[in-house]
């Protein structure tokens, strides 16, 4: 896989559509765990990932930020340790200066206020004041990351939100966001036509589809509203 590739367009496509978007298409798409939270909410991100499991110094960390292309999202693998930070504000300024999109770190980071300034959206398990204080083994950088077992490997993708962060296979990344992109549009149109007072039920035709539904007990709601182009996931 071409972990080099262009990102797609930087319209903001939201977490929600993307899952959406994966049930529709039938692609495969983990979701990190919920314990992940963001640092700066309101700042969504997406891209190729740059995975990296952190052994307790920063070689791996500079080594992998300095292979990865501009817009990737540096992932880190502490293991989910709560003992100690694996990244701080030097890193995160790093990865910034590098063009990097945003952080996922499986593990705790530090230097919070200063992190706050820097403006790299991160996702985290939360702060801790204290860095590594083991000894770390000799070795090369594993480019592979596991978020309390959701693989991230080179040639995946990432996407996060306020909704979580999720991980995406990069053979059909294309494809995904696209379909998502389409589901964002027609709900945001739909939402537009609600703010000026016209009800979603009105919209979809919603008595339609309950006498539909009455004769054909078997007719669901996604069904109707995918041959209607209609679209509501929740």
């Amino acid at each position: 896989m071409d972990t080099n590739a262009a990102p797609p367009p930087s319209t903001p496509v939201a977490t929600a559509a993307l899952a959406d978007a994966a049930v529709r298409l039938g692609i495969p798409v983990a979701v990190a765990p919920v314990s992940l939270s963001a640092l700066l909410p309101g700042l969504p991100f997406h891209g190729p990932a740059a995975p990296v499991t952190h052994l307790g110094s920063v070689d791996v960390l500079l080594e992998t930020i300095d292979d990865a292309a501009p817009g990737a999202v540096l992932v880190v693998d502490n293991g989910g340790r709560r003992d100690e930070a694996c990244v701080g504000d030097l890193m995160l300024l790093e990865a910034a200066l590098a063009g990097m999109a945003g952080a996922v770190i499986w593990g705790l980071h530090r230097d919070t206020a200063q992190l706050r300034e820097i403006g790299l959206p991160l996702f985290s398990l939360g702060a801790h004041p204290f860095g590594p204080r083991r000894v770390p083994p000799a070795g090369t950088a594993m480019r592979s990351a596991f978020l309390d077992g959701v693989s991230v490997r080179p040639g995946d993708w990432i996407a996060a939100d306020d909704d979580g962060v999720l991980v995406i296979g990069g053979d059909r990344h294309d494809e995904l966001f696209a379909e998502a992109r389409r589901i964002q549009s027609v709900e945001g149109a739909q939402a537009e036509r609600m703010r000026a007072g016209t009800s979603l039920r009105a919209q979809l035709d919603f008595r339609r589809y309950r006498e539909l539904q009455s004769a054909d007990p078997t007719l669901t709601l996604r069904r109707y509203l995918a041959e209607t182009g209609g679209a509501i996931e929740t």
